[in-house]
């Protein structure tokens, strides 16, 4: 049974963490004043603005934040500064029980893929939505995001894409950035895929890597059991002097093209200005026909 935290109201408490890449003062004002829009009270980590190198702060400074967000008793949800990198390398220190405990909502995306697969395995749902440096870069997304947080019916809008497969089906989605998932293989958190809705997005790879990233899915099964696959933004792929070949999605079609689900390619979300919030964990419907491509929450 997956616990679903309650949708939020006016007057709620939210908390700003980092856990990865630094951001400063002025890049996430604008998320405090879009959360306070909405009727929010906002209480930021004590060591969110802190430089250690490329990270905001230490690692035991971010634990420490991550660790006093999840723990925090009237809370309502907990939103990332930025993503980058840096979540993998505290999250085996952090002690998950509070969110079960006090259950909130945990939103972002990219390097907070880490703490998406570990709340998937605890049986906890999660946003995978804009991380609190990009609240300014697109409206639609932003508000697709409100909308998530406080429980309103969402409405995606999917342009339809040559290499779709048709289908229909219902599961509990999962996933988030490809290299996330690829880097948490043969840990705890690795995602468990069988019988789910598998989401995958990516930026800034070699096309080749996303083959092999592809491959190991493959050879370890996590791409045989699945009920669909969704592609989001697979955003400023690199590639060779000598070209590999193949697109992103060509690629990923390839690795699944033996399996007989649905699959969608892009998807409005991840590495893109109009990165569409998704719930992680709860069921959902995905339609995929030669006119639409369709996706409801159960």
């Amino acid at each position: 049974m997956i616990k679903i935290a309650p949708y939020l109201q006016k007057g709620d408490l939210v908390l700003v963490i980092a856990t990865a890449r630094k951001r400063s003062k002025p890049a996430v004002a604008p998320a405090l004043k879009i959360l306070k829009s909405w009727g929010l009270k906002v209480e930021i980590g004590g060591n969110v603005y802190n430089e250690h190198h490329q990270f905001a702060g230490t690692d035991e400074e971010r634990l420490h934040d991550l660790q006093w967000a999840i723990n925090h008793k009237t809370a309502k949800a907990i939103f990332i500064t930025g993503g980058g990198y840096g979540t993998i390398r505290i999250i085996d220190k952090v002690d998950f029980k509070g969110m079960l405990k006090y259950p909130k909502w945990f939103v972002g995306f990219s390097d907070v893929t880490a703490i998406h697969s570990r709340l998937s395995n605890l049986k906890i749902a999660s946003i995978h939505g804009p991380v609190a440096f990009h609240f300014n870069k697109d409206k639609k997304a932003t508000a697709f995001l409100k909308k998530s947080l406080f429980g309103k019916k969402l409405k995606y809008e999917i342009k339809i894409h040559e290499l779709n497969r048709y289908g229909n089906v219902t599961g509990k989605i999962v996933g988030g950035n490809l290299s996330l998932l690829y880097a948490l293989s043969g840990s705890e958190d690795e995602i468990n895929c069988k019988n789910k809705i598998l989401f995958i997005e990516d930026l800034d790879e070699q096309l080749y890597h996303v083959d092999r990233m592809m491959m190991q899915f493959k050879r370890s099964g996590k791409l045989k059991h699945l009920k669909a696959l969704i592609v989001g933004g697979m955003t400023e792929m690199k590639d060779n002097a000598v070209p590999y070949g193949k697109s992103a999605e060509e690629i990923i079609y390839d690795a699944v093209k033996e399996y007989n689900y649905p699959v969608c390619f892009n998807f409005p979300a991840g590495h893109i200005n109009t990165n569409l919030a998704l719930y992680l964990g709860r069921e959902a419907s995905l339609i995929i026909t030669e006119g639409k491509v369709s996706l409801n929450y159960i």
